[in-house]
Formats: structure tokens, sequence, C-alpha cells
């Protein structure tokens, strides 16, 4: 639009009201073009998220995947795995604090924890405790754990002031026997194990960018080559574990000398603890893990096994 000047050189009223109408709608029209997000150093990198909707697969093995629409992982892009493997590299030589305040750092309120309250587990939230940094955590609540390991989540709550949330199934467990003819452990502990505890797990990371995990590479097979900082394929996040270089002995020396609270049953003949109807003591020389799913093929619920 032009302006027609007068005679004498200046503007009207009218032109000038015009000019100024004129840069009020440019400086508008600037304001309110979209720009660029600042670049937080502080947020996690780990941002970039796509929906996943596996389909359920009635197969009944430790490997089905639950079909949960609002659940949330992270896609495993080039730049998170490159960094990922980077940082469990340098973290082998950390100490288990100095793990758990990394990932607070780098994930903040994205990072969880479950924990079934073992020897391992203890130890990870007394260090939490001290780096007192708030964090969720959570035990999934199968209806079949010992009542021991209930009571020691109360004592977390006396000791530490801290709440662990209980997760549990739909179906209480008599709901879930009369719906299956009987106990399914009995026949079919990874259908059981599936039912009760991996469908719990999918919706209780949902939002989670990454959890700690209590595992050692000594306690089995399966564990033997877990990094301390990983992609989890199963569950889609990054899966840190602080213990995965401890030995049993250095567990428990840490449990003595900080008087951490543990469960009971360790005292007599239980050095791992799952659910009631499938663990027992074990014999001299036997396994740690050899009263977990005794007499079956198992070792694992499948929360940690690579498949």
């Amino acid at each position: 639009m032009r302006i027609k000047p007068l005679a004498d050189g200046n503007y009207s009223r009218y032109n000038r009201i015009t000019t100024f109408l004129i840069m009020f709608v440019n400086i508008k029209a600037m304001s309110l073009t979209p720009q660029p997000m600042p670049n937080e150093e502080n947020h996690p990198k780990v941002v970039h998220l796509r929906v996943l909707r596996p389909e359920f697969q009635e197969t009944g093995s430790e490997n089905q995947e639950a079909r949960t629409d609002q659940w949330h992982g992270l896609e495993p892009t080039t730049d998170l795995l490159k960094e990922v493997a980077q940082v469990s590299e340098r973290m082998e030589s950390a100490s288990a604090h100095e793990i758990l305040r990394w990932s607070l750092d780098r994930f903040d309120n994205r990072f969880t924890m479950a924990t079934a309250f073992g020897p391992e587990g203890m130890v990870l939230i007394h260090m939490l405790s001290e780096l007192d940094r708030p964090i969720s955590i959570f035990n999934l609540e199968t209806g079949y754990q010992f009542p021991e390991t209930l009571e020691l989540r109360d004592e977390v709550a006396r000791r530490y002031g801290i709440e662990v949330e209980l997760k549990k199934p739909e179906l209480s467990v008599e709901e879930y026997e009369a719906q299956n003819n009987g106990p399914v452990y009995k026949e079919r502990p990874d259908q059981c194990c599936f039912d009760r505890k991996l469908r719990l797990l999918r919706p209780a990371l949902d939002g989670k960018h990454a959890w700690a995990s209590a595992i050692r590479r000594d306690q089995s097979p399966d564990r033997a080559q877990a990094p301390i900082v990983a992609w989890d394929e199963k569950f889609h996040l990054i899966k840190v574990s602080p213990l995965a270089n401890w030995t049993r002995g250095q567990v428990w020396k840490f449990i003595t000398d900080n008087d951490i609270p543990y469960n009971p049953l360790h005292d007599q003949g239980y050095p791992s603890i799952g659910c009631q109807p499938c663990t027992r003591a074990i014999l001299l020389g036997e396994d740690e893990r050899a009263g977990r799913w005794s007499g079956f093929a198992k070792t694992e619920c499948g929360l940690h096994s690579r498949n």
C-alpha cells in the first residue's frame, strides 16, 4: 500500500495513522510465526517417542506381548543406541551410586524402578534414599507373594520414607484361579508369570524412558551378559543395572555394613524369593536360583530374559 505525501512533504494525519496500522500488522504477523523450540540442555535427548501397539498372542509363553493401546515406548534411533553403548562402557568402572545419579540426572522423573525387595533391590533403595531424589518405585503384586515380602515394603516406608506402589492384576487370585479351573502355576508357570506380572509391567512403564534393574551377572546364564546400561527391546526403554558387575558377597557386605533391612526368609535358606507357590528353600550346594520354579525348565519370570 502506497502512502501519498502532501505537497509540503509532510504526511497527513490519515497517512500517519495508516502507516502505524501497517507497521502494527507486520509486527503482529512476525510474532505469530512459529519459532523453533530452544535447546534445553537439561532435557533428556531420549525424547523421540512412538506409540507401540503390539498384538497380544495367545501362545502361553513368557515372551508374549501384552496389548496395551495406551502404552508408549521409545524408538531405538541410531543416536540413542550409540549413546547407550558408550555410556554403558563408561559405567563399567563407575560405582552403583554414580550410575544411579547419572540415571536420575539423565532421565529425571522418567526414571523408575521395579523391585521384589530382594537383597539387591534393597541395596538400590538404600542408595536412592541417600541421593535424596524423587523416584517412583513399584512392585508387581501378583497376589502370590510371601507375607514377609509385603511386610518388608512396610519397613521400607518406615525406614526410608519411600512408598513403593503395588501394581496389581485386574483379577484377584481367587477370580483368576476360578477362571482357569485352578492354580495356573502348577502346570503353566510361564502363563501365570505372564498374566500376573508381565501384563502389569507395560502400563507401569508407560511414559517412562528408563528403569532400574537389580540383576547381577552371576545370578543366571540369562543375566551373564547384562550391560550396565542397555536398550530393553522387550519393553522399549533404557534398562539400567547398577549392580550388574557386583557379586552376591558384595551385596551382603553392603547390607551388613549399612544395616539395611532385608527379607527374613533369606536366613531360612531362600537366597532368591519370588511368589510363594513357586519358591522353595535351596539345598546345600545348589545354585542360588534353584529354588525358583523347581521342577520346571524355567529360571526367569520374563522380566529380564533376553527373549
